[in-house]
């Protein structure tokens, strides 16, 4: 039987065969610089920037207290302390409280949103881009201002006879209240688009099969978006979790003792101790980023559960 082989090409005195070789290490390296050259200023940035501060912030957790190398001794002082106990456990409180309440306000209004006209759906839109981006001491302050006790609408409510009692600033109700104001925005806002999944033509297929509105969204609905809500439920967690401006705005240097929060704590630490300041905001700083890190792997594979729906 006659065999195929492959045509043999003389260049210059060379045999060379007609099937294509290999790049060479140098042709291979030009290639890799090509495709990632437009990213090295961004990954150097990102290197300086995140990278690098993080990777200090572990190393001074260790070395916190001055000694010659790394040690556990300042993590377990730290950790075995019963206000950064309550602290974590109070932020953890809070946070998830937030979040649940932004939920529960936030997904009718996002759906509602959602199926306005475009005219109508800009301009909510529109204001939820203003709340969400505001915060910090100016939010902390207009809360002050309007539900202080000493408050614009304080004032009105207790004019008109109304008996109602501001809550204490820098409690937790003061501080839900404050939170929830660019909460509810910002998740409207990451859950709109979800939204737009549930197509018309569902409802409609449901209604032909005798559905009722109730178990199309037990059926359809409620399961099609559940990841998505529960994704804007760890983010809204996540960023509760280390707002500082808002706690510190309203309970001050208080809030150290009145309010056990990590990240007051962690201003506290800075600002009262000298020696095991910044060693104890490290650990806590350390703790927070375990917390974030966590609720980012959760919301990448809720995350990806739900895009099987795109």
């Amino acid at each position: 039987m006659a065999t195929l082989s492959r045509p043999v090409v003389k260049l210059g005195g060379l045999e060379s065969t007609g099937g294509s070789a290999s790049p060479s290490p140098a042709a291979r390296l030009r290639g890799w610089l090509a495709a990632w050259l437009p990213a090295i200023p961004l990954l150097v940035l990102v290197g300086l920037c995140l990278i690098g501060p993080v990777l200090v912030l572990i190393w001074q957790s260790f070395t916190g207290m001055g000694q010659s190398g790394p040690s556990l001794d300042l993590w377990a002082k730290v950790l075995g302390q019963a206000r950064t106990q309550s602290a974590i456990a109070t932020s953890l409180t809070l946070a998830g409280g937030c979040a649940t309440i932004t939920l529960i306000i936030g997904a009718p209004l996002a759906w509602m949103i959602s199926r306005m006209l475009r005219g109508s759906r800009a301009f909510w839109l529109g204001l939820l881009n203003v709340a969400a981006n505001f915060g910090g001491i100016g939010l902390a302050f207009s809360y002050t201002a309007t539900i202080g006790s000493v408050g614009m609408l304080t004032l009105i409510l207790q004019g008109l006879g109304v008996s109602f009692d501001a809550p204490r600033q820098g409690s937790m109700i003061a501080l839900v209240l404050a939170y929830e104001y660019a909460n509810v925005p910002l998740f409207v806002l990451l859950t709109i688009p979800a939204m737009a999944i549930l197509r018309d033509d569902w409802w409609e297929a449901a209604q032909t099969a005798a559905a009722t509105r109730f178990v199309f969204w037990r059926r359809i609905g409620a399961p099609i978006l559940a990841p998505f809500l529960l994704a804007g439920w760890l983010l809204i967690f996540t960023w509760t979790l280390g707002i500082y401006g808002i706690a510190y705005g309203l309970a001050g240097q208080s809030g150290a003792t009145a309010v056990q929060l990590i990240t007051l704590q962690m201003g506290s630490a800075l600002q009262s101790d000298v020696i095991l300041g910044p060693g104890r905001a490290a650990i806590l700083a350390c703790v927070l980023m375990v917390f974030a890190t966590a609720s980012l792997i959760l919301y990448r594979i809720i995350l990806r559960r739900a895009m099987r729906w795109l």
